[in-house]
């Protein structure tokens, strides 16, 4: 059996450094190239004839990547926040033109799959819910693409919506963020990797469910199982429990 063919982009970042390991010991995976700043990642992947690229760069630069990746024949596999609802479906149009499949996962760790799995089971009978995301102080983005994807999947599971009720906030802000009328909390500390708590109310009750990451290389058998994955796809995708 022939090995997958796998290029990283942003391979001297953390995430990339960690790629770059779990690939290599892969025994499926071949790793081909590593691709950084001023490297010219359209080139590269035609020279080596990648048929996998890993994106872990960032949020200004993710969608250029994505399109390059796409149109120079190869399936991206990204794991680089940032990008936004109509961005993704963009690429997604991009990838049924070529008739190429990728795989846009806003967590790679299956733990924290599982976890928004069972969140969104939950909301069915607990409506109330509020999601607390932590993360290490270097993350640039608030909230994390984890924070709004269980967001979005409580608001699609959970049978009634709470009634509103009238609060007023005396700092700006106190409350989180809103979406789809569930709240969101970021947390940015040092000695924190990934870390995501989603909490529900009811009457005299409440249930936590909660998935921590303690190293990034928690994130590596996601990574590794959506390369090899993404072959078989005819369609880009977002989230890795497409994938399970």
């Amino acid at each position: 059996m022939s090995l997958i063919r796998v290029l990283i982009n942003g391979s001297k970042g953390r995430m990339g450094l960690e790629s770059v390991k779990a690939v290599s010991e892969d025994p499926e995976l071949e790793l081909v190239a590593q691709t950084d700043l001023d490297d010219n990642l359209s080139e590269t992947i035609k020279h080596t004839n990648a048929q996998v690229v890993i994106d872990f760069t960032t949020a200004a630069v993710v969608m250029k990547n994505a399109t390059e990746i796409i149109k120079s024949g190869a399936r991206p596999v990204i794991g680089t926040s940032g990008l936004l609802p109509e961005q993704v479906s963009e690429l997604q149009s991009l990838c049924e033109k070529h008739q190429n499949g990728g795989v846009i996962a806003p967590n790679f760790a299956i733990g924290a799959v599982l976890m928004m799995k069972y969140a969104q089971d939950a909301a069915r009978y607990f409506p109330n819910a509020e999601v607390i995301e932590l993360h290490h102080d270097r993350k640039a983005d608030a909230p994390s693409g984890t924070a709004v994807k269980t967001a979005n999947l409580l608001a699609e599971s959970r049978n009634s919506v709470p009634g509103k009720i009238d609060e007023k906030e005396i700092l700006t802000g106190a409350r989180g963020a809103n979406a789809e009328d569930i709240r969101i909390h970021s947390v940015r500390l040092p000695g924190l990797v990934a870390h995501q708590e989603v909490i529900f109310g009811g009457q005299s009750q409440t249930l936590k469910i909660r998935h921590d990451s303690i190293h990034r290389d928690s994130f590596m058998p996601g990574v590794c199982l959506a390369c090899k994955k993404v072959i078989h796809l005819k369609e880009l995708v977002y989230g890795l429990e497409h994938l399970l």
